[in-house]
């Protein structure tokens, strides 16, 4: 990925324009990743019954009504479902309440509200000094079909019902997906070919670009968005989503479904980040299999693989993968996994439900309603989710080279990883248990955590401790908690175990480190907005 060391001031006040599409703005974030149907609706009722197959009727409003309780979590991003208008009515596989079912890009699912709605939830949004990141299908479009498609019969489709792609010519012949390892079947073969047709984009073709590049220029100045995740970043292909993120002008988080570290950081420049599907695959292992060494094997590969980690995404739940509830009913090893991602590498992303210890193995079980689990504020999760956040917040304010630098690891054995992040006087070390609440207690000594004499808080239990030679710290492990600490003295402003905050932290411009570049890519928009492109301006 290419980047300018030095800039004029005249193009720097230019790429000001597009701040929150450079992967600088977001690192400093953390996102809340709510399925708007699902979510929250327009009254605030948490009565209202929810088919799991259908739409249960979560709004645009309802989101806002709700953002105390996301901002109250620390979250200063919010990752929306995908708004375009989706096939109507049911099917044996439900309705296409999730909205990855596209049939009218340029209209929105008024399911969700209308086009107003969303502009109120932008708005509201950025009143709070907070990101709106919406998730976009541009891999295909969607047609409900009443027999199995096939290369014989797949022209009878019903093309002409989709806009922009009204006509056959705009995808891929048809060939169904039968490898999923081969990138020219999963890149240009349809992935839906019963029920509902998805019919594949045919993204080498240039009318196919420049028609999805205009929409989604359109749809980010209209609707203020400031970052967009791309289903099923994978199945497309490179050039195409290289000029996708430059026509978005914003961040662009790619998903690419797979553990393996070549393959997920292939697609590093073509987009502006990543999930980190290696390391969520760590995760499981380390904390719901029991082997804490194959999680920190993923990190190391991860860090040594990919060019910035800090740009990529750190998640352990969303809409296609089961709930760990599901997977490991024990909180503490939920808590050890929420702590992970919240402080270790990477753009922390939670999924609506997490906080809550939600359940469900499977779609659609693993998108219940959130106001059938409830909105608890007093929940042990959503309590440890808004500390953390909150701790992170007050680090990165303090100085930004929190979020572009990599942890290292002080500790590991098969049960318990030590990991240290952030620079002197700002690092955040964690100590993190894969062995539940039924853990006995004992002690650790961490090595090298702290300067010897220095005072740290464990800040979930506002405990202090002071490191004695070689900045050792004694550790008090109980019931399979997480351990987290921060030096003392940088405690102040904080809002954290007793010490106020005395002024509003700026978590969208903190103090900066000289190191810190400007993706050159992301300056190509900034002059292209000032030439026309009306990007919508904070």
């Amino acid at each position: 990925m290419v980047r300018l060391n030095q800039l004029s001031g005249a193009v720097l006040g230019l790429a000001s324009l597009a701040s929150a599409a450079l992967p600088e703005q977001w690192r400093s974030r953390s996102i809340y990743q709510v399925m708007t149907d699902r979510f929250a609706v327009s009254d605030g009722s948490t009565t209202t019954n929810c088919d799991l197959f259908k739409y249960c009727g979560g709004t645009f409003q309802g989101i806002i009504k709700k953002l105390d309780y996301i901002q109250g979590m620390g979250f200063t991003a919010v990752l929306i479902s995908p708004i375009t208008k989706n096939i109507d009515g049911n099917t044996v596989y439900g309705e296409a309440y999730h909205g990855y079912w596209p049939n009218d890009l340029y209209s929105i699912n008024q399911h969700f509200g209308s086009a107003d709605d969303l502009k109120a939830l932008s708005k509201a949004l950025h009143d709070r000094g907070m990101y709106l990141m919406v998730d976009v299908v541009i891999n295909d479009m969607a047609i409900p079909t009443p027999y199995a498609v096939t290369a014989s019969n797949a022209s009878s489709l019903d093309f002409g019902s989709l806009k922009p792609f009204n006509d056959i010519k705009y995808y891929h012949p048809y060939c169904n997906i039968t490898n999923w390892v081969d990138a020219p079947i999963y890149q240009n073969c349809w992935f839906g070919v019963e029920i509902v047709a998805l019919p594949d984009l045919y993204t080498e073709h240039e009318e196919v670009v420049n028609m999805i590049g205009t929409w989604i220029k359109n749809m980010v100045s209209t609707y203020g968005i400031d970052g967009l995740r791309i289903d099923a970043t994978k199945h497309m292909d490179d050039q195409y989503l290289a000029k996708f993120t430059a026509n978005a002008g914003v961040f662009t988080m790619g998903e690419v479904y797979n553990e393996e570290v070549p393959i997920v950081c292939h697609y590093e420049g073509l987009v502006s980040g990543l999930l980190n599907f290696p390391i969520y695959y760590g995760m499981l292992q380390g904390f719901t299999n029991g082997n804490m060494k194959y999680l920190e094997n993923s990190r190391k590969n991860v860090a040594q693989g990919c060019h910035n980690v800090t740009n990529m995404g750190a998640f352990a739940e969303n809409h296609d993968l089961p709930r760990i509830a599901s997977l490991v009913p024990d909180e503490q090893l939920a808590a050890n996994i929420i702590a992970y991602q919240i402080v270790g590498d990477g753009i922390p992303q939670m999924y609506q439900g997490q906080e809550q210890h939600a359940t469900g193995n499977y779609s659609p079980y693993n998108r219940a309603a959130l106001w059938t689990t409830g909105y608890h504020t007093d929940a042990p999760l959503y309590k440890l989710t808004g500390t953390l956040n909150n701790l992170r917040n007050h680090a990165i304010s303090i100085d930004n080279r929190y979020v572009t630098s990599l942890s290292s690891q002080l500790y590991i054995d098969q049960s318990t990883i030590a990991l240290r992040k952030g620079p002197d006087g700002v690092q955040i070390v964690s100590v993190l248990s894969n062995q539940g609440n039924n853990m006995k207690d004992y002690t650790l000594v961490i090595p090298g955590a702290f300067t010897e004499g220095q005072q740290a808080i464990e800040v979930t239990t506002c405990q202090k401790i002071t490191a004695t030679a070689g900045g050792n710290i004694t550790v008090s492990m109980s019931k399979g908690e997480p351990r987290v600490f921060f030096p003392v003295f940088n405690m102040n402003n904080s809002g954290l175990c007793g010490y106020p905050k005395t002024a509003a932290t700026n978590t969208t411009s903190p103090k900066k480190s000289s190191a810190e570049h400007v993706q050159s890519n992301m300056l190509s928009v900034a002059l292209a907005g000032v030439l026309g492109l009306s990007l919508w301006l904070l």
